[in-house]
């Protein structure tokens, strides 16, 4: 079935809520939709349109586009949903902008592109214009408010389905009886496993394990973490028991409290021989890991709260 054919759906409650309602509600739906293996052929292009929107202005209320860039996965696909939301949405001003800031972005040099990502626009004309772009955005949603157009144009999406809690689940199920491969996709998904995980979640499931949690999500790159007094790169998630931050330093990973800056668990990467690495080891380069447990404050400081 095309996917022209499925509209976008929304709980019916969310239609008389406030923008950030309505554009949260999509999310919620765009992501249960993914856990049971719907894809851009299933789910509504508006809906993906919407939920990348959002994620890019997330993005770059917490870190600006280098964050985007960093947790943008299938950077090509997002980028052409994020555009054409703004087009649709009717921002053309942010359309503008980002068209400029993806373009200063992929003109770096490979050394330049590190630093940029990493925050380091030290001695580099380019990157230093590259991130002065990012000023431009805040100024810019005074005029062209991101979450109220994508609300306004969520709510008057044509054919929407307005549901209760019972009729979003029939409608995903519905859409699942649909899917001709779905036993592909699904052995596709099994086959995946922790072979194609980003390295840093890896990381992160590995702490996890240690500070015994279990991870519910990745939500955002940080590159301006404050670490012992330095700006690291670090990834925010969230678990059963909370929200926590992601940081590497030398050879050893930690895992440590939002709220608090307490480190939970520490993960200490181990080089191996050649000879003594299997597929097992890690499926994306870190080698093996050591795991452990640990509590207190770490330097007194207390981390930065998650958006």
């Amino acid at each position: 079935m095309s996917t022209a054919q499925h509209p976008v759906v929304l709980p019916a409650e969310a239609l008389t809520a406030g923008d950030e309602a309505v554009v949260d509600a999509n999310i919620d739906i765009v992501n249960a939709m993914y856990e049971e293996l719907l894809d851009e052929r299933e789910i509504a292009p508006n809906a993906l349109r919407s939920y990348y929107v959002d994620f890019y202005l997330a993005q770059m209320l917490d870190g600006g586009f280098a964050q985007y860039a960093l947790a943008a996965h299938e950077r090509a696909q997002v980028d052409r949903l994020v555009r054409e939301g703004l087009r649709e949405m009717g921002a053309a001003g942010h359309l503008a902008l980002f068209d400029e800031l993806a373009a200063a972005v992929a003109a770096l040099t490979v050394e330049d592109t590190e630093a940029y990502l990493e925050g380091d626009a030290d001695g580099s004309v380019a990157v230093a214009r590259a991130e002065a772009l990012d000023d431009r955005f805040e100024a810019l949603l005074e005029q062209e408010d991101l979450l109220a157009l994508n609300a306004a144009w969520l709510r008057g999406q044509e054919g929407l389905l307005a549901l209760d809690e019972d009729g979003i689940e029939d409608e995903i199920a519905r859409r699942v009886g649909l899917i001709d491969d779905l036993e592909e996709r699904r052995a596709a998904e099994d086959r995946s496993g922790l072979g194609d995980m980003p390295d840093h979640e890896l990381v992160i499931r590995e702490l996890c394990d240690a500070a015994g949690h279990e991870l519910v999500a990745v939500t955002a790159a940080d590159a301006a973490y404050v670490h012992r007094g330095a700006e690291a790169l670090a990834w925010r998630f969230t678990t059963d028991l909370g929200e926590y931050v992601m940081v590497e330093e030398g050879d050893e990973a930690a895992m440590v409290d939002a709220e608090d800056g307490t480190v939970l668990a520490t993960v200490e990467f181990v080089e191996l021989d050649e000879d003594d690495w299997t597929a097992d080891d890690d499926a994306d380069g870190y080698g093996a890991v050591e795991a452990s447990r640990r509590g207190g404050p770490e330097d007194g400081r207390a981390a930065q709260t998650a958006p």
